[in-house]
């Protein structure tokens, strides 16, 4: 068997000021921006190397706005990464060192909380195995 995560909804109360947010202050790739039917918008984005699209939208979830958490973006050098989101006015926490393994934080316009984690090194890797 075989499967793959490709897309995940976030649920948002405002599309057009959470699709600036994604593609201007992250960096996403605008896929897509449709209305396949009446109230229903789909705008897909992907971050930048990813295999996985979010999707924010009209009438397509029940969630909440605001009420998603832990969606983690794993990046090869978070201290470089979060320097450029910052720059682009983004609002990323400081790095933290968990144990070898580094995290900072973000929240979108309506409060989903999204994970950023720097790759883990091998020697962490390894150690973990044992």
């Amino acid at each position: 068997m075989h499967m793959r995560l490709e897309v995940v909804q976030v649920p948002v109360s405002d599309v057009d000021g959470s699709k600036a947010f994604y593609t201007e202050k992250l960096g996403f790739v605008l896929d897509h921006d449709v209305e396949y039917i009446p109230g229903m918008r789909v705008v897909q984005l992907t971050p930048p190397g990813s295999a996985t699209s979010v999707v924010i939208g009209t009438g397509m979830t029940t969630m909440t706005p605001g009420s998603l958490e832990g969606l983690q973006l794993v990046v090869p050098d978070i201290n470089e990464v979060r320097t450029e989101l910052v720059s682009r006015g983004a609002d990323i926490s400081e790095v933290q060192d968990l144990g070898g393994v580094l995290f900072a934080y973000f929240s979108d316009p309506d409060g989903n909380r999204w994970v950023m984690q720097g790759e883990t090194p091998q020697v962490v890797r390894d150690a973990h195995k044992s």
